[in-house]
């Protein structure tokens, strides 16, 4: 159950790293990101993926942990780099039911 976490937070990691581009925030907003809000975006997505490793070294962990984390790591940038193309609010809107799915399956 903790690894459905690890991806979680990897996919709001990836995707929050992605918006925090100028490119793709236009992508799917249609304008450019205030500078704020690229070091927001960069922020939360260097932190959701340091939770994604701390989940994962729970899980698995801290000699396996790492190993698994690359893997949710792969899993959830192929689903960023799926849907952003062609769905991209529909990612979007995930980055925002995502996160509490993942907090409710880390603490259960």
């Amino acid at each position: 159950m903790l690894m459905i976490g690890v991806v979680v937070f990897a996919y709001v990691g990836m995707l929050a790293l992605c918006l925090g581009l100028e490119r793709h925030y236009k992508q799917v907003w249609g304008r450019a990101p205030a500078p704020w809000m690229r070091v927001a975006l960069r922020s939360a997505g260097w932190s959701a993926l340091a939770i994604s490793l701390w989940v994962s070294g729970v899980a698995w962990g801290w000699a396996m942990g790492p190993v698994a984390w690359f893997g949710g790591i792969s899993l959830a940038g192929f689903g960023v780099a799926m849907l952003l193309p062609y769905w991209p609010r529909l990612a979007v809107w995930l980055l925002g039911v995502l996160p509490i799915w993942g907090v409710g399956v880390v603490l259960v």
